[in-house]
């Protein structure tokens, strides 16, 4: 019975939603598994990056069954899917930056995992598209999608740092989301909502550019440090726009 299908179930998420979305996270979560061990083969990634990148897929995924009652649609969406399927590439990468660049095939691993991160960027633009193609959108996917973005950068400004392209500092390109998710606790008026910015957005796309270019081997300092510092140096005057909107908003109110 169609009534019986979307019959809601404890926090009021429809047991058609739970079933899509618990199917669909674990034919992708395997398929990840798999993926992970035959790139470890190919690769000779270490052990431990495999077993890391299996255990953050399954935080992710175990963090987006928590949150679909978020989901205002009553199917998981094909934009979901890809998102999931990023979210398997961008586990892989972190645990590569974590635990591969002192691998014997340090170069190998690098190439391998630009080619990850050039994925995962292809397909960020490809699950947005998905989600109003089919009118698929709600705030879980929107938080899926924007958390992944933050954890990216967050890696591949590790990654730059690892690799010696520039300071200590490149680490405040991946830490200033978090930062700014404190400071929210501090003064809640930083939780209101904001409008929607084609600025935000580009810096964001020029933050994951930015440290993709700095990963390639030939772009050294000082060129790379130029680059690090301008992705730094956008992205802190794009959070500090938002947060005078924010604070001059309250006020107002």
């Amino acid at each position: 019975m169609e009534h019986a299908s979307a019959a809601c179930i404890g926090s009021g998420i429809s047991r058609q939603l739970r079933n899509d979305a618990a199917i669909s996270l674990s034919m992708i979560f395997v398929a990840a598994l798999v993926f992970y061990l035959v790139a470890a083969s190919v690769q000779a990634l270490a052990p431990s990056s495999v077993f890391a990148a299996g255990c953050l897929l399954l935080v992710i995924f175990a963090l987006v069954m928590h949150g679909l009652e978020f989901h205002s649609v009553p199917r998981f969406g094909v934009a979901n899917r890809v998102t999931a399927v990023r979210a398997s590439i961008i586990s892989l990468v972190s645990a590569i930056i974590v635990f591969d660049y002192g691998a014997a095939t340090p170069d190998r691993n690098q190439e391998f995992l630009i080619g990850l991160v050039a994925l995962a960027l292809l397909l960020d633009g490809i699950d947005g598209y998905l989600a109003r193609r089919f009118r698929l959108e709600s705030e879980l996917g929107w938080r899926f999608d924007m958390e992944l973005d933050a954890f990216l950068i967050l890696a591949l400004s590790a990654a730059c740092y690892l690799l010696d392209k520039a300071g200590w500092w490149v680490l405040l390109v991946g830490l200033m989301r978090y930062v700014f998710i404190i400071a929210q606790r501090a003064y809640p008026a930083l939780k209101r909502p904001l409008p929607p910015s084609f600025r935000r957005k580009l810096i964001c796309v020029y933050q994951v550019v930015a440290l993709l270019t700095l990963l390639l081997p030939f772009v050294v300092p000082p060129a790379s440090i130029v680059i690090a510092a301008s992705a730094l140096v956008l992205l802190v005057y794009s959070f500090a726009t938002d947060v005078l909107f924010l604070v001059r908003a309250d006020r107002v109110s």
